[in-house]
């Protein structure tokens, strides 16, 4: 069974970088879930799929898989140019293209 090992994403609705530190150890699905017919609920007999564990670097994760016997893959984070503009900086004077609606 492989791992995942990833740094993830910020959610759609948080707008600072919070848990966005941290590096995540998951297992891969071994198994497909399955949707139970009468009540339409979503199942997985895979157990593994509920584990998740939490490093402060990718080398920590990366040293735990290897010390336990664990396949895994790393997965880069892509990072993202930051644009550092104020609300402010819409109703500048000296603007290059005049503000309309």
């Amino acid at each position: 069974m492989v791992a995942r090992i990833y740094r993830p994403a910020k959610t759609a609705m948080q707008s600072g970088k919070a848990k966005t530190d941290r590096w995540v150890l998951e297992y891969e699905p071994e198994k497909p879930r399955e949707v139970e017919p009468l009540m339409g609920y979503t199942s997985s007999r895979d157990m593994r799929s509920q584990i998740r564990l939490f490093f402060d670097t990718r080398e920590d994760a990366v040293e735990y898989a290897t010390r336990n016997g664990i396949a895994y893959r790393v997965f880069e984070p892509h990072e993202t140019e930051r644009r550092k503009i104020s609300y402010s900086d819409n109703f500048r004077f000296d603007r290059s293209q005049p503000w309309t609606h």
